[in-house]
């Protein structure tokens, strides 16, 4: 089968604490840090076979991520910008769809023939923190020294292939959506979108807590995970949201996703103007009540801090290597929140994302904005690094 392979040379930085189990396992925490000179490769291998609980799905559509072009640029020493869980070389792709085509022996829950989505996150179900509260931060999904658990995409090979074997517990049916979408094509690119919108439903409702209809809501970047806030949002009521981005495909993105407001930040500042000016503009002085952060600036937090309503909360998403400073105070006086978000799984974020598209109460479909089969993987990265496309979509 033909598989988008990414190789990296194992280099940690000077500086970093490497552990003596990453060293062994090359299970890095910090991708960043580690992994230099990364390079994409179109090869072919072997079909893999599915054992046990395992399922071998034809993959039928697959997303560009963020995190997917992150890993594939470096910074000016040669290291892959991607700061989170990695161990390569591994077949990248990890917001996909696609068909069961065999099954282990142990499987009860999906059959050949059946359009399923998959979680990204691959936890245990059995540590600690999986059992008492949270299966996105599984210890053995973090733990350098584990290698049956960790990220498709990541440290497991992903869906940039003809195939991909995952473990049926982390598989969610997409048959559903046939009725709403009439095509299997446009069933398989609306199940490729589950995984970034439901990262985005985590953030604002399990993260956060959600929100009051008629608030007031901001969305800072409007790519993938982005506009999914935007289009939830609204659908849960939000009375104004507010989004900000500079690639003016998106703006018009994030207005078809229902964005009241879309402000270029870079136009902003020409006129003088800062985001967070505009916010208390379009909001009559009251601030927003949720602030999404999904364009990985950090910076960005002095704009939020800057807008907040009293009672308001911050949902964060966006990931960067590097820190910034904050203002408490803001926080106390406003009687504010920030939340981190990391992942997607459990609370049944994903079934509730698949109800969300059948019913066509959102559609983020929507987004993508280019096609490319998997053989012009080189042409769809090198598109993708210029930040123009709503959603690059691979058709394996």
């Amino acid at each position: 089968m033909l598989a988008a392979v990414l190789y990296a040379d194992f280099d940690p930085r000077r500086g970093y604490a490497i552990s003596r189990d990453e060293v062994a396992s090359r299970k890095v925490r910090e991708g960043s840090s580690v992994w230099r000179n990364p390079r994409l490769r179109l090869e072919e291998r072997d079909i893999p076979k599915p054992r046990g609980r395992e399922v071998l799905i034809r993959v039928k559509a697959v997303g560009i991520c963020g995190s997917d072009i992150h890993m594939v640029e470096s910074d000016s020493e040669g290291y892959m910008l991607y700061p989170g869980l990695t161990r390569l070389p591994v077949v990248l792709g990890h917001e996909f769809s696609g068909i069961v085509e065999e099954v282990g022996g142990g499987v009860r829950s999906v059959k050949p023939g059946d359009m399923v989505t998959s979680e990204e996150m691959l936890w245990c179900g059995e540590c600690l923190i999986c059992r008492s509260i949270d299966v996105n931060h599984c210890t053995r999904l973090n733990d350098p020294g584990d290698l049956e658990f960790g990220e498709l995409g990541f440290t497991h090979d992903g869906a940039m292939a003809e195939y991909v074997v995952v473990h049926e517990k982390y598989l969610w049916s997409i048959n559903s959506l046939l009725d709403r979408y009439r095509s299997e094509d446009r069933v398989f690119e609306a199940g490729s979108l589950v995984e970034p919108a439901s990262v985005a439903y985590r953030a604002i409702f399990n993260r956060a807590g959600g929100f009051d209809p008629g608030s007031y809501v901001a969305v800072w970047g409007a790519g993938p995970i982005g506009l999914s806030a935007i289009a939830l949002a609204k659908t849960a009521g939000a009375s104004r949201v507010i989004a900000f981005e500079v690639s003016s495909i998106r703006i018009e993105l994030a207005r078809s996703m229902g964005a009241d407001y879309v402000f270029n930040p870079i136009e902003l500042e020409r006129m003088g103007v800062q985001p967070w000016e505009k916010i208390i503009e379009v909001t009559d002085g009251w601030g927003v009540d949720l602030h999404v952060e999904a364009s990985g600036v950090p910076e960005l937090l002095t704009q939020m801090e800057r807008s907040l309503a009293i009672g308001g909360k911050i949902a964060w998403i966006g990931r960067a290597p590097r820190s910034v400073s904050m203002y408490p105070e803001i926080f106390q006086v406003r009687r504010g929140q920030i939340y981190g978000s990391q992942g997607h799984s459990g609370w049944g974020i994903f079934r509730n994302v698949i109800r969300l598209m059948s019913s066509g109460s959102i559609d983020t479909t929507k987004m993508i904005t280019s096609r490319f089969r998997l053989s012009e993987i080189f042409k769809a990265f090198e598109r993708a690094r210029q930040r123009v496309d709503g959603k690059i979509t691979l058709k394996p």
